[in-house]
């Protein structure tokens, strides 16, 4: 097992982009500061690019020999992504979750960093900048929220409940159809009250601070969930893809069901799916 750099150093890494580049662009984009990548849907800014230039060297100075995978990046070069299976640690970064948010002054945005070894994260930190707060868990050691005032607080899963009483988010945007018609009707009477941000980092914030129950994302991108799905075991959650496999961050496909616990889940997952 490689040795982790200490969680401060990398929190104080994210602290000091935010404050840099990202910040002050909240609100103050110009037209040339935003382009789409693949459609209209899928946007970068230049703080998303800036945020994730800064990030890169300092994070790999943190830890000798690893690589970086980086949202940006990826959107470059997809050979990005063999970092993933490769033997070295990775740091996985997503400089700026919730893009399409952040352009529109919408406070649901976050900076998302992770650290993989062997397919398996280690370390996971999703940092609310407006909040002025970061979520971080190392794995085996926990999920905790640290204050900027520097206060900390373990983190923890609310219980189950019925699917009918239970609140969280879900994303139906990448599901096919018909499937994706249906599960939204199952979901308006086989779970309680449900929601979706625009942005997996607060979606998996809700999570950790008891204020949902279960999140589900169709689409695996490891930026998005690298993170929060290592805070969410470390705060006594379970979670696995739609087939009930474990989650490894190089499969990009076959979703992420997110809940208390494992009976939870597979209500869950008989209620929603059709």
């Amino acid at each position: 097992m490689i040795r982790l750099p200490d969680p401060t150093a990398v929190i104080d890494i994210m602290r000091e982009t935010a404050d840099a580049v990202i910040i002050p662009r909240f609100r103050s984009l110009e037209t040339g500061d935003i382009r789409e990548k693949t459609g209209p849907d899928d946007l970068v800014t230049i703080a998303d690019i800036e945020s994730e230039r800064r990030m890169t060297p300092l994070l790999q100075e943190l830890l000798p020999g690893s690589s970086v995978v980086g949202e940006e990046a990826v959107a470059l070069d997809a050979a990005v992504l063999d970092n993933l299976t490769a033997d070295a640690p990775a740091w996985i970064i997503d400089p700026v979750d919730g893009t399409r948010n952040f352009t529109k002054g919408n406070s649901k945005f976050c900076v998302m960093v992770g650290l993989v070894h062997r397919r398996q994260p280690v370390l996971g930190f999703i940092l609310d900048p407006l909040g002025q707060r970061c979520a971080f868990a190392m794995r085996g050691e926990g999920a905790w929220m640290c204050g900027y005032d520097g206060r900390e607080e373990r983190l923890a899963v609310l219980q189950a409940a019925p699917s009918a009483d239970m609140r969280g988010a879900l994303n139906f945007r990448f599901l096919p159809s018909p499937l994706k018609e249906e599960m939204k009707e199952r979901a308006k009477t086989e779970v309680g009250e449900h929601f979706r941000f625009g942005c997996a980092g607060h979606e998996y914030l809700s999570l950790l601070t008891g204020e949902a129950h279960f999140a589900m994302h169709p689409k695996n991108m490891p930026w998005d969930h690298v993170a929060g799905s290592l805070m969410h075991q470390e705060a006594g959650g379970f979670h696995a893809r739609f087939n009930k496999r474990p989650y490894y961050p190089d499969q990009l496909d076959g979703g992420l069901l997110m809940a208390p616990d494992e009976g939870s889940w597979d209500e869950l997952r008989e209620k929603l799916w059709p």
